[in-house]
């Protein structure tokens, strides 16, 4: 008995040793603190232990999916595992979207654990305490991008029994695995449209699904356009996301993808798909449209499309919506094309304002004529939208039939404004003699006339509030309407109930003519980017057949507004009008023939006419002091082609042709370090001027002397002014 209990005083120490929960120690990168953590205190033999690389990134910094985006790049993880013992692949959560610029990037912010499998040989030992070490690489990100690397280790001890949860980090790295994108039976396929893929997933797990904000992240660095939105489409039994195809999908690939993998991240989870080519399930739309996700986003999984979509989808819901529609139909009457009404109403009740009380009624007529207006329009909207059919607010200049017609609603727009013609001008006559007479049905018509002519126009945050409402039930979409209509028509009410402000506006006169005619300008530009935007879109053929629908469109509009004139004058308008007709049919035909046209395939051509940019030459040391030395100006661009704001510059401020003009006028030499893969001497340089990463950019002045560094983030006229200076000595 004695000897059982001096042995069981020596083993309980050695054990309690055993059984000690796993440890390591934390590594400081720079940017980073980075440690091995266990879901397991200790390992079974034959069993599976989950070890996590944990990164705690420092504010403002990022680090990368595995797919990082357009720039960037993943971490990776080499380990070194005692004989038997065998690593799996890294299991990846949900990245955030990171928009850098034109760039969308994918990454992880703050704290992100990195789980992977380690499977413990049946052989190991009990009583052991084995050693894991994982030497891993990142790349670490702000405004500039900076390789950072780490050997961290993992103490783990070996039992024979069940292993409990690592006390301090089990929970933790069990709640990463849980939450982490993995297959659910979801069916994917895919189909190709021009340079659109329609990837159609349908199951039960996404029956009752939240897709507001569901976004695809491609495995494939190719297989889409990163940085553009994805427009989302409900069905009954899933959803469809509208991706702009990448290189994978597109003429250059060598041969067609058999299958696009990634996840697909909604509010409730994310899920591991791979879609097969494949016609669109009827089950994945049908129940209308969403706010397109993607563009301008910089958030987490569910970070929305961007722009004032981002405020009324995300966190604040209806009441956002509403103030949103609001402050939106106070921009509305700004728009050019409800000018024409609400300068004659603003005349209206000038001329009442001597008269508080005929002045308030008009206000109050006004009012009710813009709500049961904007309801009727958006009952109409939603009966329609209820029946199948995707109409609405959106997002469709990538569609050569809508910008074509755009281009001639523009040119119309603009042709009023300039007087060529009026619309409605019958109408809005009949509107003023309403309100000569009886004042109120006046007031009435007149608020019901403003919102036709204002429904072509969206005005800033009109489109999330109006994006929001069409995806929700009809009460709340109404109520988001409603507060459209009383923020359109609040400037008038409120002038309305305050007779004393109507007495310091400026009298009717003809500085509203002056305006008016001046504002046609903006709308002749807008028809004019959109023409070529259609150019781009269709081709030579496609785009001399639209200016010369652009004429006869013209045309019809001076030759009816000549009817107009010459009716307004009692005399015959009909040969006018049929002019007018005939302009009008004939502009409509070539329209029709300007979308039918065959689109030229891209060559060389097209390309060189995109300009060629500023052609690099390799950076040295010898080679800045031989330039400089030669009488050159030299700029150097330090980069690589996973650092994101260097990508940016290229892009924007490196590209543009006045900038090849300026540096061929002033004698200067570009010259390109390239450090997307280790280079002593371009670290060293970085050294000398006080940088630890990527971008640097560097100005040499000709003959001799110290460089000028330039900001990060570049403009063309920057860089511009820095080289004149520069040649100056």
């Amino acid at each position: 008995m004695l000897l059982r209990r001096l042995f069981a005083a020596v083993l309980a120490p050695l054990a309690l040793l055993a059984a000690a929960p796993a440890s390591a120690e934390v590594v400081k990168t720079g940017h980073l603190e980075v440690e091995l953590v266990s879901q397991e205190a200790a390992a079974v033999p034959g069993s599976t232990v989950f070890v996590a690389l944990r990164q705690k990134i420092q504010t403002h910094w990022h680090t990368y999916w595995r797919n990082p985006g357009d720039a960037g790049d993943a971490t990776k993880i080499v380990w070194t595992l005692p004989a038997g013992w065998t690593a799996g692949d890294i299991v990846w959560p949900t990245p955030e979207r990171v928009r850098v610029g034109p760039l969308q990037d994918y990454a992880y912010s703050g704290e992100v654990l990195l789980p992977v499998p380690i499977t413990v040989p049946a052989s190991a030992k009990p009583g052991q305490t084995v050693t894991l070490k994982a030497a891993a690489a990142f790349l670490v990100c702000e405004e500039i991008c900076v390789p950072e690397d780490a050997v961290v280790t993992l103490s783990l001890p070996v039992v024979a029994g069940p292993a409990k949860p690592d006390p301090k980090w089990g929970e933790t790295v069990g709640k990463v695995l849980a939450a982490a994108p993995k297959p659910a039976g979801l069916k994917a396929t895919w189909k190709k449209d021009g340079e659109t893929l329609k990837l159609s997933v349908t199951g039960a797990a996404l029956k009752g699904a939240d897709f507001a904000d569901a976004y695809f992240f491609p495995y494939s660095g190719k297989a889409i356009d990163h940085a553009a939105p994805q427009a989302i489409e409900r069905g009954a039994e899933g959803l469809t996301l509208s991706l702009t195809a990448g290189f994978d999908f597109g003429p250059e690939a060598t041969e067609a993808p058999t299958e696009l993998s990634g996840v697909l991240a909604l509010k409730g989870g994310s899920y591991e798909i791979t879609a097969t080519p494949g016609e669109t399930p009827a089950g994945s739309v049908g129940l209308g449209s969403l706010p397109a996700a993607g563009a301008g986003s910089t958030g987490g999984p569910q970070a929305s499309g961007g722009g004032d979509a981002a405020g009324v989808s995300g966190v604040g819901g209806l009441p956002v919506a509403l103030l949103f529609a609001f402050f939106g139909g106070l921009i509305l009457n700004l728009m050019p094309c409800v000018f024409p009404v609400l300068s004659m109403k603003a005349a209206s009740l000038a001329a009442h304002a001597h008269d508080a009380g005929k002045t308030r009624a008009q206000g109050l007529a006004f009012l009710a004529g813009v709500v049961a207006t904007f309801i009727a329009l958006a009952a109409l909207l939603i009966a329609v939208r209820a029946g199948g059919e995707a109409v609405g607010w959106g997002f469709q200049l990538q569609s050569p039939a809508v910008v074509a017609v755009l281009s001639l609603l523009m040119l119309l727009v603009a042709l009023n404004l300039s007087g060529v013609f009026e619309v409605g001008a019958a109408v809005q006559g009949a509107a003023g003699g309403v309100s000569a007479g009886s004042g109120l049905a006046g007031a009435f018509l007149t608020g019901a006339l403003a919102v036709i002519v204002a429904a072509p126009c969206t005005a800033p945050f009109m489109a999330g509030a109006l994006g929001f409402a069409l995806t929700q039930p009809p009460a709340f979409a109404l109520l988001v309407f409603l507060a459209l209509a009383l923020g359109f028509a609040a400037p008038f009410v409120v002038l309305a109930f305050a007779p004393g402000l109507l007495r310091k506006l400026p009298k009717p006169g003809a500085w509203m003519d002056v305006l008016k005619h001046a504002l046609a300008f903006p709308m002749y530009g807008a028809a004019a980017w959109l023409v070529w935007v259609f150019s781009q879109q269709a081709g030579g053929v496609a785009l001399a057949l639209l200016l010369a629908a652009a004429v006869l469109v013209a045309f019809a509009a001076w030759a009816y507004g000549l009817g107009e004139t010459r009716r307004f004058a009692g005399k015959t308008p009909l040969v006018a009008f049929g002019f007018a007709l005939v302009g009008l049919a004939g502009g409509v035909a070539l329209t029709v023939g300007a979308l039918k046209a065959p689109v030229p395939a891209a060559g060389p051509q097209a390309a060189d006419a995109a300009g060629p940019g500023l052609a690099a030459e390799p950076w040295s040391p010898e080679r800045v002091a031989a330039l400089q030395a030669e009488g050159k100006v030299v700029m150097v661009d330090f980069t690589a082609d996973w650092c994101v704001t260097c990508k940016v510059n290229e892009k924007t401020a490196l590209a543009g042709p006045r900038l090849v003009d300026a540096f061929k006028a002033q004698n200067a030499v570009l010259l390109k370090a390239d450090w997307t893969k280790r280079d002593a001497a371009i670290a060293a340089a970085l050294a000398e001027h006080g940088r630890a990463g990527v971008p640097l950019y560097l100005v040499y002045p000709k003959g001799a002397g110290a460089p000028v560094i330039l900001p990060q983030l570049l403009t063309e006229g920057l860089v511009i002014e820095a080289v004149e200076k520069a040649a100056k000595g």
